[in-house]
């Protein structure tokens, strides 16, 4: 390569073949309105796309706690945790969401991503202190958690998804002095379906692993003050280390670490992706404490959610839509097969004031191509008919 210009082109030339492959991401301007209301080219559109699962992102306890953080500390936290980012509302905001998730301790990330990047790093530090690790992971866990085992260079091995079988057997056949960790979603964020976590609780019981349980869609819909499906299921004590993302249900950003003192004071120590990272804004530690106390006094927006969730998963099988995950988790996807008519499908669906996005390769196994619809407690009765009326037409088309 001779030049920034042939580097270049060879980037178009790339990008290029992805739109003709219908695989190309773009992303587009949208003005909030409201939790269920967007802006777009001049349009209101109503949104089926968000992961704000029970509308906080426009609570007013949210925003008020919000201001008043703000007026306090500052817009920044203005440094890594370790040296001055760590305020009392960072405190605050850990102590809240340990104790909401019946954990000992918590540590405030960045985001999700980092918070899974953050908690492997660790456990492959310890793990490389008795003799190495290996990583066990669902197939449809999230990226980032089998991008952050591959970063660790420890061996891995990817199980089918919830082959708890295909696991079993691969945990009999593990080395005796390798820590074995295995790492999945409660909720997964294609199907939306469930993780077995009674089965792995059985093979936690049998084998004696560590178990990372990443709650970023199950947190704040499953369990008593949306503490997550674990809770729910009545299996906190078998999960060693919760993850959580603070900007789906709990309206705000970033995400958490939820584990044992001493394994939050390992992250301290080993979790690069906190060590080296700006701590969230005091403004986020406060809205996500703040979340979680709504959560708690508000149980109805669960109820909600899932009540939604109940209502659109039941219709689509009728109109002809098949494979639908059983559960009420608010992620409905919706198959339509191939990129092309996913995409299709989606600007549609666009026309019609709604805004639902086509998931396409590499995100979802080829052929299987969707509509990604999320449904939130802050949608109407009246949102939802005319989503559900939409999808009938277009499925009486094709």
């Amino acid at each position: 390569m001779s030049s920034s210009e042939d580097f270049d082109d060879l980037i178009a030339t790339d990008l290029a073949a992805r739109e003709t492959a219908h695989q190309l991401r773009k992303r587009r301007i949208l003005t909030p309105l409201s939790a269920t209301r967007v802006l777009c080219d001049g349009r209101e559109l109503i949104n089926f796309a968000s992961n704000n699962y029970l509308g906080l992102t426009h609570h007013p306890r949210i925003f008020a706690a919000g201001r008043s953080a703000l007026e306090q500390a500052g817009s920044g936290s203005g440094a890594a945790g370790l040296i001055t980012g760590h305020s009392t509302f960072h405190d605050s905001a850990e102590r809240a969401l340990a104790n909401w998730k019946g954990t000992q301790s918590a540590i405030l990330m960045p985001s999700g991503y980092q918070a899974n990047l953050a908690a492997v790093q660790t456990l492959a530090a310890i793990g490389e202190k008795v003799g190495g690790v290996r990583f066990l992971i669902d197939k449809l866990a999230h990226a980032s958690l089998i991008d952050a085992a591959r970063a660790t260079g420890a061996e891995m091995r990817i199980f089918p998804h919830n082959h708890l079988a295909k696991l079993d057997r691969l945990l009999g056949g593990s080395s005796p002095n390798q820590m074995q960790v295995v790492l999945t979603e409660s909720i997964f964020s294609m199907d939306g379906d469930a993780a077995d976590l009674a089965g792995l609780a059985e093979l936690r019981r049998r084998f004696g692993f560590v178990l990372l349980l990443d709650e970023a869609h199950g947190s704040g819909v499953y369990g008593e003050g949306g503490a997550g499906y674990a809770a729910e299921m009545g299996l906190g004590d078998a999960v060693d280390v919760s993850v959580v993302t603070l900007s789906k249900a709990l309206g705000c950003a970033g995400g958490a670490i939820c584990a044992s003192a001493n394994f939050c004071s390992a992250v301290l120590n080993y979790g690069r992706a906190f060590i080296y990272s700006t701590s969230v804004s005091p403004v986020t530690a406060a809205t996500a404490a703040e979340a979680v106390r709504v959560m708690a006094d508000e149980p109805e927006l669960r109820e909600r959610v899932r009540l939604l969730a109940r209502w659109v998963r039941s219709e689509l099988p009728l109109m002809g839509y098949e494979n639908m995950p059983a559960g009420d988790s608010p992620i409905i996807p919706v198959i339509v097969g191939s990129e092309e008519a996913a995409l299709a499908e989606s600007a549609r669906l666009l026309e019609a004031g709604l805004l639902v996005p086509a998931v396409r390769p590499p995100t979802v196994p080829r052929g299987a191509s969707r509509l990604r619809v999320t449904v939130s407690a802050a949608h109407s009765d009246d949102e939802v008919r005319r989503l559900l009326e939409e999808l009938r037409r277009g499925k009486a088309s094709r």
